[in-house]
């Protein structure tokens, strides 16, 4: 138990660094989403019943936390509107946060896991994930890394949300991409439609540089 209340107070230690790195232009989406975090880790659902699994049934921190996290994951996916069940997503990157804390690692920004060095070179890196923290996302945009795709994740998912005010092309909730695209594909991101595509042709390549170069002289007009 006294773990699992420094794991909490670590990760509210970090978050709260976090929020307070944001910058001041960054768009207000990101100061209420770590305010929804924070809520939820001073939440005594999430850690008083995680105690009660130590207690009464002898788990240990981890144990007793992944399986509060089960717990609490069927309440939101048996809500009915959309919004609130997408609040899993935010229950489920604490808990990791929370896990990592568990084991003496400190959250880290997101990442390629396979171990390889990227170097930006001529062309733009995206990252392909299973999911992506709004948190990890504040060093998005000092990153290498020019959209996202994800596993996970809906349209009213905290992570699409961020990306859309911090314009990112992203697509979340891809499923298997992950799994599928691997290191050196060409991948193009259509953020407004939802799509990913894969080692797309000649001509479909040709196709999405010209609808960016329409897209930003549509934005450099409304500016």
């Amino acid at each position: 138990i006294e773990r699992l209340q420094r794991a909490r107070s670590q990760v509210i230690a970090e978050l709260t660094s976090l929020q307070a790195d944001i910058p001041k232009d960054a768009p207000p989406e990101l100061w209420a989403l770590m305010d929804v975090h924070l809520m939820l880790l001073n939440d005594e659902s999430l850690i008083a019943a995680t105690q009660e699994w130590v207690t009464e049934r002898s788990y240990n921190a981890e144990w007793a936390l992944s399986a509060q996290l089960e717990v609490m994951a069927r309440q939101f996916d048996e809500m009915d509107d959309e919004y609130l069940r997408e609040r899993r997503a935010d229950i489920e990157q604490l808990t990791e946060r929370m896990l990592k804390a568990l084991n003496g690692h400190a959250a880290k920004a997101a990442h390629p896991s396979n171990g390889h060095v990227i170097e930006q070179g001529d062309d733009p890196v995206v990252l392909v994930a299973s999911d992506i923290a709004p948190a990890d996302m504040l060093q998005f945009k000092h990153s290498i890394f020019t959209g996202f795709v994800t596993d996970v994740g809906g349209r009213t998912s905290h992570t699409a949300i961020v990306a859309r005010s911090m314009a990112i092309p992203a697509v979340v909730g891809a499923r298997e991409a992950s799994r599928l695209i691997r290191q050196d594909d060409w991948v193009v991101i259509d953020g407004d439609a939802g799509v990913v595509i894969v080692n797309p042709s000649p001509i479909i390549l040709d196709e999405y540089r010209f609808k960016r170069r329409e897209i930003e002289l549509e934005r450099a007009r409304l500016d």
